[in-house]
């Protein structure tokens, strides 16, 4: 089992910044791969970026290519995204997920994740 509580969304203005944290427990943290996905209202949960157990390799979708950065400090069991220059597309809620599986890549599917926190809601205003 693998519990996940984002925390750090909020109303920013277009083109300002926010800093996101998942913060993990139950399973050892640096044995699986992370991600992080958002759902804009009336639309489907997306990926938004993934990272691998030991943070060496990430992935990103195109629309946040360049603004977020993903990362994780497996010390403390908690994994981060770094949102520069958001946009009213941007607005949603964000999760945070575990892909638990043996697998190393880095997969991007909603259907490849097993545990997800309760989200954190992101407003950008224009």
């Amino acid at each position: 089992q693998v519990q996940l509580v984002e925390s750090g969304g909020g109303l920013v203005q277009a083109g300002g910044s926010l800093r996101l944290s998942c913060a993990a427990s139950g399973r050892t943290f640096s044995d699986y791969n992370m991600g992080w996905f958002r759902q804009a209202p009336g639309k489907e949960r997306e990926f938004v970026a993934a990272i691998t157990k030991t943070g060496t390799s990430t992935y990103y979708a195109d629309s946040v290519k360049g603004r977020f950065t993903i990362s994780r400090e497996n010390a403390k069991n908690t994994l981060y995204l770094q949102m520069n220059s958001l946009t009213a597309e941007d607005t949603a809620v964000y999760y945070c997920a575990a892909d638990i599986s043996p697998y190393s890549i880095i997969r991007y599917r909603t259907s490849n994740y097993d545990y997800w926190g309760q989200g954190t809601q992101v407003t950008v205003s224009s």
